[in-house]
């Protein structure tokens, strides 16, 4: 498979073959070397490096997520080699999915909504990609949160406030409109305006700030990317 992958910040894609049969990824001229390997099951080739720096915010109870690269913490676990079974390990929430279930390749994206050049990925390359590869099951897409900041952390418990079939809609519009919403404070009501075009209403939007169970499992997809290397 070739795929026009650029490098984005705040942002991994991990390939990974379901087959029993090797599966390659390559990057074009510009993005990251080192891809295009043959690949077993049991394997997973990084395809993105990151590289960023996060935004500094102030602290809302209600949000999670920290700007670790201001903060001190433990030095973290990382798998190794990680296989297949513990790249595709699933968290305690629905992981949000395009293509079909039985593609013989998975790519898995964590995503921080706040990524400028994941906004340009979603414009200019994901239209092309999902033509050509979801479209017709030969991938399956894999969207994990990985938010880095405050602000950043509210849009993604906002997506995750989306009826499901509509959550890829509305993480898509969210890095569109990225001018209208990023700020270094915590707002939410731009984040709503935007939110309620996809079904979300105002209750809703407020109880999922208040959700604990959904606040505890998005921190939980972004702890086990953190064992997968993602930073």
């Amino acid at each position: 498979m070739r795929s026009e992958f650029r490098t984005c910040a705040l942002l991994t894609m991990l390939v990974v073959a379901s087959l029993t049969g090797a599966c390659s990824a390559a990057i074009a001229p510009g993005g990251p070397s080192g891809t295009g390997a043959a690949q077993t099951p049991g394997q997973a080739i990084t395809t993105a490096t990151i590289t960023a720096s996060a935004r500094s915010a102030r602290s809302e109870g209600f949000n999670p997520f920290r700007d670790e690269s201001q903060t001190t913490r433990p030095k973290r676990v990382v798998i190794e080699k990680p296989t297949l079974a513990e790249v595709l390990q699933s968290g305690p929430l629905d992981e949000i999915t395009v293509g079909r279930a039985d593609a013989p390749v998975t790519v898995i994206k964590y995503v921080s909504p706040t990524c400028p050049f994941c906004r340009v990925w979603q414009r200019k390359v994901f239209p092309p990609f999902k033509k050509r590869y979801l479209d017709t099951g030969k991938v399956r897409l894999v969207l994990r949160e990985f938010p880095i900041g405050f602000q950043s952390g509210a849009a993604t418990i906002a997506i995750r406030c989306a009826r499901p079939n509509r959550r890829v809609a509305l993480y898509t519009a969210l890095l569109n409109q990225q001018a209208r919403w990023v700020s270094q404070d915590v707002r939410r009501e731009p984040i709503f305006k935007i939110a309620k075009r996809f079904g979300v209403t105002r209750s809703e939007f407020d109880a999922c700030y208040k959700d604990k169970a959904l606040i505890e499992g998005l921190k939980a997809v972004k702890d086990r990317g953190r064992t997968l290397g993602i930073i």
